[in-house]
């Protein structure tokens, strides 16, 4: 007697077309629920300065124009916060104008004694978070009273104070190497009062470094705020 065999090639075929068609299924949801949890970043900009624009403002292909309106919002997991908020601040120097404690104590405005100045040359300014944490975005203020561009621009994360653990690259715009740090690819940007933001990409870290060395318009570097968006610890 003949008996009826399954058609297993057949089956077998139904059975990957089937699992492929979920598994693309899954792939093309995933954007979609990925991005009902984003939200605009919770960025509070200060006043915009009410100084006048200096006459010769920097320009060349390593320069972007100042904006002419506000940046698109930078969208990042809903819930995230500032985690530097009144944490400690370290700097390579002493500032000879306001104190560290004023680049996390949440006040950016265009105010003179609102910003920490310190001596010329390759300077930083770091925040210790307290703990690792997995960092979205990074918004530095330096010095938004004038329409200025800071050189060298650096931002780092680490593990540790000294930087010599899992050390990574946020941005650096020094093309030239000038601060021994590595060649950068990023362009140099004007400061206003929306500040920059600096993509983290969910880097897990405690300590961050913002190095400069002066800007267009003085030798003199400075820092206003710095503010570091992550989501909270549960």
């Amino acid at each position: 007697m003949k008996q009826n065999r399954p058609a297993v090639p057949k089956l077998l075929t139904a059975l990957a077309l089937g699992a492929a068609l979920t598994f693309v299924h899954c792939l093309s949801a995933q954007p979609a629920a990925a991005a009902d949890e984003l939200a605009p970043l919770p960025v509070k900009a200060p006043a915009p300065t009410l100084k006048g624009t200096p006459n010769d403002l920097p320009a060349g292909p390593n320069v972007e124009p100042p904006p002419e309106k506000p940046r698109p919002p930078f969208m990042a997991p809903k819930g995230v916060v500032n985690v530097a908020a009144g944490k400690k601040v370290t700097s390579s120097t002493k500032p000879f104008t306001g104190t560290l404690s004023q680049v996390t104590d949440g006040n950016k405005e265009p105010d003179d004694e609102q910003v920490v100045e310190t001596r010329r040359g390759k300077q930083w300014v770091q925040v210790d978070l307290g703990e690792p944490a997995r960092i979205h975005a990074i918004v530095i203020w330096h010095d938004h009273r004038f329409l200025q561009v800071f050189h060298d621009v650096i931002v780092l994360v680490a593990d540790d104070p000294d930087f010599t653990q899992n050390v990574q690259t946020i941005f650096n715009n020094d093309v030239d190497n000038s601060a021994g740090l590595g060649i950068g690819t990023d362009k140099e940007y004007f400061e206003t009062n929306q500040g920059r933001t600096f993509d983290a990409k969910g880097v897990v870290s405690r300590y961050i470094r913002c190095y400069t060395a002066g800007s267009s318009l003085s030798a003199i570097n400075a820092c206003q705020e710095i503010e570091v968006y992550a989501l909270p610890a549960k």
